[in-house]
């Protein structure tokens, strides 16, 4: 099948080197920014881990800095320049910025089709953002990025990959050399020095490009209702897990770590939930076995449940959310390289 989809990629791959070409040779226009823009992405359709690595970001930039993050805002049912506040539900500014409200205290959370657009209202009066944080637009050449980080998969790197459709690319691969930084993401814990450079070798970087491995780090189980704070997630017997996001196999292992019996229900990345999707999740949730059982799933798709009409079917059921982050193999060294970047940014400008 993919040696039959070759050619509509080769196709495609024509029309995007064709765009990036004007790109760089400024004929499609391109605006830079004043204050410190740095851009978290990557060339798959998804599920490389670019929402913790932006939460990762925003807490050791915001003691110092009055940090922003701008999304598209995917899977909204609004239009426009949208800046979150205690009103924002997922239809108004999608569920990953919601995430980003919910979580941090004191920072701008923002959405818009129209990054340009949308920086030039954060960093300007009466918003006044000194970082602002580009989730997921790698790809959105009408902005300079100061600083473009780009995410590829320990398991799934961009150089064994094919262009869309014969693979999961949504851009050419030489794409790649435009980032400062390649993060291998979702990397093992522990990662010996052999195998790291045999990585970097295939990912060919440019002298001037750092390559940092990360992996995931997950936190104790939140409750979301008032049923799951009078129990003890620890003591479960069994679980059910359901979640709608791009790549949910990290999810399943590490609830299939902490617990003997575990069921799942998947639905589509970004999925809006319906009260046909949560009776479901219900009924599956009575055929477990155990009296000691819960509910879990990811804070992504608690986003998109807060304010759903629908949420308060599991009152009577223990529902829970497992926090994720990401940490890194050279985390001081990681730190100091944003920092600096920021600094040097904004004494600059």
């Amino acid at each position: 099948m993919r040696i039959l989809l070759l050619p509509i990629s080769l196709l495609y791959h024509i029309v995007l080197k064709i765009r990036h070409k004007l790109y760089d040779w400024q004929i499609l226009k391109k605006t830079r920014f004043e204050k410190p823009v740095i851009c978290v992405g990557n060339l798959c359709l998804g599920g490389s881990g670019k929402t913790p690595t932006v939460e990762y970001l925003i807490n050791i930039l915001r003691e110092k800095y009055k940090v922003a993050t701008l999304s598209r805002g995917y899977g909204r049912k609004s239009k426009g320049w949208q800046l979150a506040d205690n009103q924002s539900t997922y239809e108004t500014i999608g569920d990953e910025p919601l995430q980003y409200f919910r979580k941090f205290q004191g920072i701008l959370v923002a959405v818009d089709e129209d990054r340009v657009d949308g920086v030039c209202k954060l960093i300007c009066s009466p918003y006044s953002a000194e970082v602002v944080l580009l989730d997921d637009a790698f790809q959105h050449r009408p902005i300079i990025a100061g600083l473009n980080i780009l995410l590829t998969e320990y398991q799934h790197l961009y150089c064994d990959d094919f262009l869309f459709p014969a693979g999961t690319l949504r851009d050419i691969k030489s794409a790649a050399k435009r980032a400062h930084i390649i993060m291998v993401s979702k990397s093992p814990k522990t990662l010996d020095e052999t195998e790291k450079q045999q990585i970097i070798k295939k990912l060919k970087p440019t002298k001037e490009q750092k390559v940092f491995f990360s992996y995931l780090e997950y936190a104790p189980l939140q409750p979301l209702n008032e049923k799951a704070k009078s129990v003890s997630a620890a003591g479960a017997e069994s679980v059910l897990a359901f979640c709608g996001i791009a790549k949910p196999k990290p999810f399943m292992e590490e609830l299939k770590k902490q617990y003997e019996t575990v069921d799942f229900l998947y639905f589509d990345d970004h999925h809006a939930y319906t009260r046909d999707d949560l009776d479901a999740v219900l009924q599956r949730f009575e055929l477990l076995d155990g009296n000691q059982k819960i509910i879990v799933t990811t804070e992504k798709d608690a986003a998109r449940l807060a304010n759903s009409p629908y949420f308060c079917q599991f009152e009577t059921v223990p529902l829970f959310a497992l926090p994720v982050g990401v940490r890194f193999h050279e985390e001081e060294r990681f730190n100091e390289e944003i920092l600096e970047y920021v600094r040097q940014d904004s004494h600059h400008n």
